[in-house]
This record gives structure tokens, sequence and C-alpha cells, in this order.
């Protein structure tokens, strides 16, 4: 025979699942919606649950005019172009982000990322306007332009950029996509979306959940062989954290046997040419993971491994595929991105 205190107990059992059971109802009943497109040189796509099916295509096109107007060396009038055109800007919020978290990781790398760049980058032949044939610049070419290369030539103040030398210039290709990634998933969030997933040219964040209840799962691609195109080399589970990519096997050119790739070492001017195939790297957001991947790729397996160990207190986790001396394809994770991996 049950006493009050149990039927109480009992009773507050049942509520509690019903409960639970009206909350899954209502999550699994929202609909995956995914809106897609090409924007900033690349593609986008954007998948989130919502019983609202109202389209968000122009709130997030709005987005990416907003952030090209202020970060786009493709449009004229940019505030990066008229800051690389002059000597002073006063920048947006977009802009103020990005510079504030590239001179962040600057620091914190001594200059393996670095946005003043751009010069080099320009002359390797990666730059807006590619010349017809790709080819080494010379030494004396090299050592000319590194004089208008360092971080330590931006000077901030409040909104305020300012370059401290004429001939200074800033590319911020190698962080913005990462922004933009967190951008979006902000603008998610601001209209009650919280199970997400945001690819901005293969930057991502996620949130939450997909339409089957589970956490989002993102591949990894390896380099392309004979038989198959870009396979996916390993999947992980990936929940409120956000992933990026840098990898050198998709721009790059050959020249006397030897391939150089798109990530260029600030220090020397030298374009990569090392066995790093690519580096993908986890972070709580996608501004941080963007910039410290182009950081790790130059810093190569041993020193970019010993880098996260080093520094705890960015929160990145990397996973690194590379050749070794046969050719043969191998790979190397920090602990803490192993264990998100799916076996």
């Amino acid at each position: 025979m049950y006493t009050i205190r149990d039927r109480l107990a009992m009773l507050k059992q049942l509520v509690i699942f019903l409960l639970f059971l009206c909350i899954s109802a209502a999550t699994f009943a929202q609909r995956l919606i995914t809106v897609e497109g090409q924007a900033q040189g690349t593609y986008y796509i954007i998948k989130y649950l919502s019983d609202d099916t109202t389209s968000l295509q122009y709130a997030i096109d709005s987005v990416f005019a907003d952030i090209d107007q202020s970060l786009s060396l493709y449009k004229p009038g940019s505030l990066i172009n008229r800051f690389n055109e002059g000597t002073t800007v006063h920048m947006d919020q977009h802009m103020q982000a990005v510079v504030a978290r590239s001179l962040q990781i600057s620091k914190a790398t001594n200059g393996a990322f670095d946005i003043t760049v751009k010069p080099l980058v320009d002359v390797w032949g990666f730059g807006v306007h590619k010349p017809a044939v790709q080819t080494i610049p010379a030494a004396g070419t090299l050592q000319h332009i590194l004089l208008y290369v360092g971080y330590r030539h931006l000077q901030v103040r409040g909104r305020q950029l300012t370059k401290k030398k004429k001939g200074v210039e800033i590319d911020c290709n190698g962080i913005a996509q990462g922004y933009t990634s967190d951008v979006m998933a902000r603008l998610l969030e601001q209209k009650g979306i919280g199970n997400y997933l945001v690819d901005v040219g293969g930057e991502l964040c996620s949130k939450g959940h997909n339409q089957h209840g589970k956490i989002w799962t993102v591949g990894i691609e390896r380099p392309a062989t004979e038989d198959n195109a870009y396979p996916v080399q390993a999947l992980l589970a990936l929940d409120n954290k956000a992933i990026t990519t840098s990898g050198n096997y998709r721009r790059f050119f050959d020249q006397g046997g030897t391939r150089f790739a798109h990530s260029i070492d600030p220090a020397t001017g030298e374009a990569l040419h090392s066995n790093i195939v690519s580096v993908t790297v986890i972070a709580r957001d996608a501004i941080t993971a963007d910039g410290f991947d182009n950081a790790l790729i130059l810093m190569g397996v041993e020193r970019g491994l010993l880098f996260i160990r080093q520094h705890p207190e960015y929160g990145l986790e990397a996973y690194f595929i590379y050749k070794d001396e046969k050719g043969k394809i191998q790979e190397r994770f920090s602990p803490g991105f192993e264990k998100l991996l799916i076996r």
C-alpha cells in the first residue's frame, strides 16, 4: 500500500517524465532549415533547427555585405582597401574585431600569423591580381618586401588604425572567414536559434544538435588521390565549438619539382614547401581557430603541438596531416582533439 509520500514522489516523477517528453517532442518537431550560397569568394552552408520557416536569407546576405564592405580586398572602396591605399582608417566593428584578434595572435605566435603579409602574398601570386604564370620571387625582392612586413608596423588607438611605415598593407583573408562564421552564429542566436551548424568556406562553428537529436558531425578532408578526390580522413562530433583548417593541397604551384603553397612565412618571406599537408584547429570560436591554424601550419607538427601544450589559455586542439619520408600520409593529434574523433 502506498503512502501519501510515495504517491507524491511517483506523481513528481511522472510530471518530470511528461515534461521531458514535451520538451523532446518540441525539439524534434523543429525543422532542419538550410541556407546556402556563394560569398567571400567561397561557399557557405548554414543549417539550423527552427519551427519558424521565415527565411533568414536577407539577414545573412546583409551580414556578408557588411563584412565585405569592411574587409574584402576584392571590393573597391572597402575599409581595408582604403587603409592599404592610404595611411590610416577609422575601423567599423568588423574590422576592429578582426584586427584586434589578429594582433593578439601575432603576439602569441611571435609573428607566425601576421596580417601585414599582403605584399608577400601578392609577389608570390596568391593575391587579388593573380599572374598568368606563378614563379619564385628573387631573394632580393623578398628582402625588400620584408621591410614592410611585421604586425608592429600597425598602431591601434580606439577605432583608428594607422600604419607606422608607408608601404605597409594588410590582408585579413586568413582570419576573416572564421570571423564571419562567428558573426553568423551570433545572428542565429539573436533569432532564438540554439541548434545550428555554420560553414563559411570550411570554417565552421556549431551548437546543439542536428535534426536527429545528435551532436553535429563534421568531416576532415585529406589530399586527393587518383582513386578518390578529397576523401574524408576523419569524423568528429562538434558541440559549441569552432573548427577551421589551413591546407596546402588546394592553392599552390609547382616549380623545379617543388610545391609552393599559399601559406607564407612572414619572417622569411618564403612560401611554405614542407611536408605538412594541413592542420585543423578546434577553438572556442572560429576567429581564434582560423588565425591560429595559419600559425600552426608554419610551426609544423612538433612545434605546433608543443605550442598547444604550453598555451592552454587559448583552448586550442589540433590535428596535423603530413607526409613522411616515403610520401605516405600520416596524422598526429593533440590529446583533446583525439577525444572528439568518431572511431
